[in-house]
């Protein structure tokens, strides 16, 4: 072929779709917010063709998959906690492999503990960005675990600011400036499913709802106090697994709430969550340190009033749902809920959360986001 028609081929072929590489290590089979906007983003994927994306995660033996444009690449781990199927990699050799077979043009680091700097250093070699995703936050970190909260959060707060040491740019929902050194270069968006809509068929009950880990972070025990101190006797339903499940049935018990206090498996279909969400008088989420609150969010599409903490994210998008309080303040969590159940939010309203959040927008305004940092 002539030197000349060569060229013009090369200028007349479209550019290879961004490769994108999402690495993390929770993603267990009972996970929440992470695993739900990295399906969500795979699907989108999968169906526009508009980036080639991977999944970087742990497994019980190394695999790899793909559907599309759409790639696993499991690695080899040990399970870490059954409640949620969260596991720990057998070291960083087969993650950094993976991204040098994958050749990313940019990497996900989700989380701040899967060797991030290792991480950083290989998908720079293969001339990628790496983009830190702030999902979570020192404080929330630190209330998982017992004993001294100060001297968890500076531990965590110098293991946050190594890790995002070397990334190019950082995304999240909240100001991570204080766990990190580090502005938000990027929004995280996240959205909802088709779902998550309102639903007038299902009948409305007299409980109140929560969706979410049973841990210690996540305020359930308030929660338990405010049930017990509600003079109207309404039910709790608690739908979730986690480490302190026992620990808060015998909570339920001390409390003297036996009868009241259901306990609900963890729910993996969409559409079952959403007729959870549609048949409570309200949804709480008493937890002190959420960094997004998407259970919030999809409750509200669902037509459902929602209590969260007045610093919730989440809370500022929902305005005509939400009731807040001070975290960690049971009383003022009761007093939320009893105003709560007395809301009747509009259906329309609902219906237009699920409009202006579905995934599909959210993700396009990401991939508009790369392609920019990328100068694509």
């Amino acid at each position: 072929m002539p030197p000349s028609a060569a060229t013009a081929l090369a200028v007349a072929a479209p550019p290879r779709p961004l490769r994108v590489a999402d690495v993390t290590l929770f993603y267990g089979e009972r996970s929440g917010g992470i695993r739900t906007y990295l399906e969500a983003k795979a699907e989108f994927a999968r169906r526009t063709g508009r980036f080639e994306h991977h999944l970087v995660v742990p497994g019980r033996i190394a695999d790899a998959e793909s559907n599309g444009d759409v790639y696993r690449h499991i690695q080899p781990s040990l399970r870490l906690a059954a409640s949620n199927g969260y596991r720990i990699p057998l070291g960083a050799a087969g993650m950094i492999a993976a991204l040098r077979a994958i050749g990313p043009d940019v990497v996900f680091l989700h989380d701040p503990y899967w060797t991030p700097r290792l991480a950083s250093r290989a998908a720079h070699e293969l001339g990628a960005a790496v983009i830190a995703v702030h999902h979570s936050s020192v404080a929330l970190h630190a209330a998982g675990l017992p004993g001294p909260q100060e001297v968890y959060r500076r531990a965590l707060r110098r293991w946050y600011r190594r890790a995002y040491q070397d990334v190019d740019a950082v995304m999240s929902v909240v100001d991570p400036g204080a766990d990190a050194r580090r502005a938000a270069e990027l929004p995280l968006r996240l959205g909802l499913d088709s779902e998550f809509r309102p639903r007038p068929e299902i009948e409305r009950g007299d409980h109140v709802l929560y969706v979410g880990r049973l841990s210690r972070e996540k305020g359930v025990r308030e929660l338990l106090q405010a049930t017990a101190e509600a003079p109207e006797g309404w039910p709790l339903r608690l739908i979730g697994t986690g480490p302190n499940r026992d620990a808060l049935r015998d909570k339920a018990h001390e409390f003297g709430l036996d009868e009241r206090v259901e306990f609900c498996e963890y729910v993996s279909c969409r559409e079952e969550l959403a007729r959870q969400y549609a048949s409570a008088r309200c949804l709480a989420l008493p937890g002190p340190h959420e960094t997004f609150g998407l259970a919030a969010l999809e409750a509200a599409a669902c037509g459902t009033p929602v209590v969260t903490a007045v610093q919730t994210p989440a809370a500022r998008l929902i305005p005509g749902f939400v009731q807040t309080f001070t975290a960690g303040d049971a009383h003022e969590l009761g007093d939320a809920i009893r105003r709560a159940r007395g809301m009747t939010p509009s259906a329309r309203q609902a219906a237009e959360l699920g409009l202006h959040y579905g995934w599909d927008a959210a993700l396009s305004a990401e991939l508009d986001d790369l392609e920019r940092l990328l100068g694509r």
